[in-house]
């Protein structure tokens, strides 16, 4: 499906680190996307569901069920563009790189209006007949530079997340301590078990990486070359690493209310 939203824009090949740009047509079909796949993620669908149907199936008078329905009608949805652009990141690497994410991290938040530390994109990817730890970042950026601050910043751009990811082993362990609990005894934990296998016969080498840029403006290679570049100095087979510019038909700002109501702004 995701060949019909998208046409490529510009690419780089190689062994270890690669980038490209890709933009998004306006449409019915990135409309659908939008409201579903994307959606599902920024709302956690499947987990809301899930929990409202639980306290729904509980023994309640009257007036529990009549508060339980308050309760629930207070919730608040998430419309922070950059959360919108990690949802919309997720479902398109879940179409183009197969990407398993056996977890929604909006399920995490104690506070509706805070992040998470360690990654945007946790999960796994298949190789061959097995599994590889996939782990990523994401920026949303209507600057006008290429490429934006998020890339080249002097601390926290993306290159420096990337390169934490592949090499900060304290990190790495808090992501897979994360992992271990959402995915024991699950569909997910032959996905872990024989992610953790390659990663750690591989002298913590064998981990797949992405970096996803949600731009607003007009596709250019220098978005991805300059960092991606840099982390060919850094980064060695068999680490993996992917460098993804999606530029979308309208600004950024709109993401979140196409997302929830559709329509090309």
């Amino acid at each position: 499906m995701i060949s019909k939203l998208v046409g490529r824009e510009f690419a780089d090949n190689h062994p270890c680190v690669s980038w490209r740009g890709e933009s998004f047509s306006a449409g019915n079909e990135l409309s659908s996307f939008l409201q579903s796949q994307v959606r599902s993620r920024l709302d956690d669908e499947e987990g809301t569901d899930a929990f409202h149907n639980h306290l729904r199936g509980l023994e309640l008078t009257g007036m529990g069920k009549a508060n339980l329905e308050a309760v629930l009608n207070a919730e608040e949805s998430e419309n922070r563009d950059w959360a919108a652009g990690e949802a919309l990141a997720e479902a398109y690497l879940i179409e183009s790189e197969s990407f398993i994410f056996p977890w929604n991290m909006e399920r995490d938040k104690r506070n509706p209006f805070g992040s998470l530390p360690g990654a945007d994109l946790v999960g796994f990817v298949a190789e061959g007949t097995g599994f590889r730890l996939a782990l990523g970042e994401v920026k949303t950026s209507s600057e006008k530079n290429y490429p934006p601050q998020v890339m080249s910043g002097r601390s926290g751009h993306m290159g420096h997340q990337i390169d934490a990811l592949a090499s900060n082993l304290t990190t790495i362990c808090h992501l897979i301590k994360w992992l271990h609990p959402r995915t024991r005894g699950g569909n997910y934990q032959q996905a872990f078990d024989l992610s953790c296998i390659s990663y750690f016969n591989s002298g913590t080498k064998a981990v797949a990486l992405f970096g996803v840029l949600i731009r607003d403006t007009i596709p250019n290679k220098l978005d991805l070359s300059v960092r991606g570049n840099a982390l060919r100095q850094k980064l060695a087979q068999p680490t993996l690493c992917n460098l993804i510019a999606l530029y979308l038909p309208w600004n950024t700002e709109h993401l979140t209310t196409n997302i929830r109501l559709g329509g090309d702004l």
